[in-house]
């Protein structure tokens, strides 16, 4: 068995450890051997929400890198995942978390990501009107508690600790609240002008118990970019609550085996 048939059965086995949702064109094909994974962190949160993944994926052997977002608006979000990429030593895994869904399918047409792995991860076409399509979905309860104060937006902490990090305990989720990144509320109505997942093999966490994103929107998403996809007993954060399944997942598409 030579090294890509291996790849292939690893995330094959993987997938079929887990709910599974959909076929995908990816799941057909063995992965690209990726030796980096570039991670990308969403709104409300820093680099620091990967740090149950980050230790997984290297002790399997992956060159890890969290990107720290500025939050101040996509374009500068966009050029720190750039920044990143252009650091790395060949294929490379892109992951995005919620928001960073948007970051990824702009940056993921780099020459150097060989695959896309978005979780609960917003996924807009190119020159979507993101908010036109959330409005076909019931709104999530966290989009209640949202706090605008000159041009940024927070959660709550009501917000944050019960819809955004709802399977966390309350000392985890008050940890990650006390790093909540405030965000530009240009990042609301900004707009990719790529579609990377048209091109690039996708897989797609949804997060059964989001009440941050609605788990039927992420379900669309995944279904219309083709991606493998599975499903987690997870609230919004399910790098932080489930990070063995994430990594996994990763794994899957960086043509790895997880190593116990």
């Amino acid at each position: 068995m030579n090294i890509f048939q291996k790849a292939a059965f690893a995330a094959a086995t993987f997938i079929a450890a887990v709910s599974f949702a959909g076929a995908s064109s990816a799941a057909n094909q063995a992965p690209v051997k990726a030796r980096n994974v570039v991670l990308v962190h969403g709104a409300y949160a820093d680099g620091s929400s990967w740090s149950k993944v980050i230790p997984l994926l290297q002790k399997a052997g992956l060159h890890v890198t969290s990107v720290q977002n500025p939050l101040t608006s996509f374009a500068d979000d966009v050029a720190a995942t750039k920044r990143a990429l252009a650091l790395q030593d060949g294929p490379t895994v892109l992951v995005g978390h919620s928001y960073a869904g948007m970051v990824i399918s702009e940056t993921g047409v780099d020459p150097k990501v060989s695959a896309l792995v978005y979780l609960a991860a917003r996924a807009p076409d190119a020159g979507e009107d993101y908010p036109a399509l959330t409005a076909k979905f019931p709104a999530p309860p966290a989009s209640k508690g949202l706090v605008h104060n000159g041009g940024f937006a927070q959660l709550s902490e009501g917000a944050f600790v019960h819809d955004f990090a709802g399977d966390l305990s309350r000392k985890d989720a008050l940890a990650l609240y006390a790093v909540q990144g405030p965000i530009s509320d240009t990042l609301f109505t900004a707009k990719t002008t790529q579609a990377a997942w048209k091109t690039k093999p996708s897989w797609y966490a949804v997060s059964k118990n989001d009440r941050t994103t609605n788990p039927d929107l992420e379900r669309f998403l995944a279904k219309r970019m083709n991606a493998t996809t599975v499903e987690l007993n997870s609230s919004h954060v399910s790098l932080i609550s489930h990070p063995r399944e994430v990594a996994n997942l990763i794994l899957a598409a960086a043509g790895y085996p997880l190593k116990k």
